[in-house]
């Protein structure tokens, strides 16, 4: 998966029916609350091997298990098959910042550094606003 140059805007665009105006409207929480990370398109093979498209914000630099230099986004926001994805690398005392939200973030599926939900009516508003500007300070 790599960062490329293709326009977030238009990849918004793309993204038809009720999930694309959920991300949409998650683009714009993320923003507000991390209103200088700068935010790019990643593309390509995700964990699993399957192909994504994730809009990142900001830039996380760290040392992979291998032991190499890696740039990666703080935040990421992706639509699924059948459901939407947002990846939060954020760590706080050594544990992801979505350990310490896990109960507050509404009925979301969560990963070690993620939560997916098929719609944003599922997501507890303020909680997932409190986190991300938690993981813009973290990041800051």
């Amino acid at each position: 998966m790599e960062r490329t140059t293709k326009s977030v805007e238009e990849h918004l665009a793309s993204i038809d029916g009720d999930r694309g105006e959920d991300i949409r409207e998650l683009d714009g929480i993320v923003r507000e609350q991390m209103p200088e990370a700068e935010r790019h398109l990643y593309e390509g093979t995700f964990w699993g091997g399957s192909d994504q498209q994730i809009i990142g914000y900001g830039i996380l630099d760290y040392r992979n298990k291998s032991g190499e230099d890696v740039e990666w986004f703080l935040v990421g926001l992706a639509e699924q098959k059948n459901y939407i994805s947002m990846y939060v690398n954020a760590v706080e005392d050594g544990k992801y910042l979505l350990d310490q939200y896990e109960g507050r973030l509404g009925k979301v599926k969560k990963g070690s550094a993620s939560i997916s939900f098929a719609s944003l009516d599922a997501v507890d508003l303020a909680g997932l606003t409190e986190m991300l500007g938690r993981a813009n300070a973290i990041g800051a």
